[in-house]
């Protein structure tokens, strides 16, 4: 597993717990970025960057909960660890169900931490890696003519050659074309490959 192209955010208020995270990650090997705010992350943040980040609950100002909340809006799927002084396990459930990876209380296990970080990179290269897939899909599709997506979308549906010529009220031949024409602008070789690339989202 690489480290160095996922940078770790930290967002806490308290400076020696930035330190201390900085110093430790960055052994570990990672790229580190600390804010002393929320408000400050988010407008350095870059979205393209993969990355994870680790948030103090309660800072003054904007919270890390808040903090969640609006990359929640911004439909950005940053992985998340919450750090916190103050146990609060109702908290922990809600923060999880909103797509937080995990919850550590301070003083923290510098192991757990370790282990904690190890896993939301991956989620966060896998996020990416999809992410990237999905927008190679959508620029393919885009290729397609209005009549081409009319096949293609019946294709999907299962519809064989002739069902959808006479959908169309065209022949079976241009049916055949434009199946040909999909494929080819799909960069695809079978129709297993051409629903994955259809069934983007």
């Amino acid at each position: 597993m690489t480290t160095t192209n996922c940078t770790i955010f930290i967002v806490d208020d308290d400076e020696a717990v930035r330190d201390s995270l900085r110093w430790l990650l960055e052994a570990n090997g990672y790229q580190v970025q600390a804010f002393e705010s929320g408000e400050k992350f988010l407008d350095s943040y870059d979205p393209s960057i993969i990355s994870v980040l680790i948030a103090d609950v309660r800072m003054p100002g904007m919270t890390g909960l808040e903090l969640q909340e609006e990359l929640i809006k911004r439909d950005v799927p940053l992985p998340i660890v919450f750090i916190t002084g103050h146990g609060d396990v109702p908290m922990a459930v809600s923060t999880m169900k909103k797509g937080a990876v995990d919850f550590l209380e301070k003083p923290f296990n510098e192991a757990d931490l370790r282990e904690v970080i190890a896993h939301m990179v991956v989620q966060a290269q896998d996020k990416a890696s999809i992410a990237e897939q999905q927008k190679n899909h959508q620029a393919l599709l885009a290729r397609l003519t209005s009549r081409e997506q009319q096949v293609l979308g019946r294709i999907v549906a299962g519809r064989l050659n002739k069902q959808i010529a006479d959908d169309l009220n065209i022949s079976i031949k241009t049916v055949e074309a434009h199946r040909a024409n999909i494929m080819e602008k799909l960069e695809v070789t079978t129709v297993a490959d051409l629903m994955k690339v259809a069934l983007a989202k």
